[in-house]
């Protein structure tokens, strides 16, 4: 008679376990990073968790690097890091970013030069510019324009795969003073 027992047990551990899992799920997200347009601070293959909920009470910031449904196809999902925020205005040439007329000091960017052009941007209402930290290899932002906000997925938290790369991820805020 003591079987009912170790199924109500089974039964509880299992729904116990499953209310967790569902909800980790819906603060944090796996996702393997692609390729090499966020090379050197993410490396291709790694595997990151994304806080899904950072935005629920701010909005994103300068630095952030963030999970979006690429504007072009919101089946894919992309991972870039925030330069612009709504209302900047954005200079980029060969070797600079200027950002509401502020040179941009990125120690997480690869130092060649970006591809020979100047451009300005102005950041709409509730969109976002966004560029890879290795310029040469990314396309975001130059190419494409903006992100909206609502396309914006999560913050990248945490680098937890390979085991030699663990680490939390800085939003580099101090670059954009």
């Amino acid at each position: 008679m003591k079987h009912p027992q170790y199924v109500r047990e089974f039964v509880e551990i299992a729904v116990f376990a499953a209310v967790l899992f569902f909800a980790f799920r819906m603060v944090l997200q796996s996702y393997q990073v692609t390729s090499t347009s966020m090379s050197p601070a993410l490396v291709q293959s790694s595997l990151v968790l994304v806080n899904k909920l950072a935005y629920t009470t701010r909005d994103p910031q300068r630095g952030d690097i963030v999970i979006f449904h690429y504007p072009r196809d919101t089946r894919v999902a992309y991972m870039q890091r925030i330069i612009g925020l709504p209302g900047d205005t954005i200079f980029i040439d060969e070797k600079h970013i200027r950002v509401n007329g502020h040179e941009l000091h990125e120690p997480y960017a690869s130092m060649t030069p970006i591809n020979p052009f100047a451009k300005t941007w102005q950041v709409p209402d509730h969109q976002y510019f966004v560029l890879g930290d290795n310029r040469d290899t990314s396309e975001d932002s130059r190419i494409w324009d903006f992100v909206p906000r609502d396309y914006i997925i999560g913050k990248v938290a945490f680098v937890y795969w390979p085991l030699d790369r663990l680490q939390s991820i800085s939003s580099y805020s101090d670059a954009y003073k």
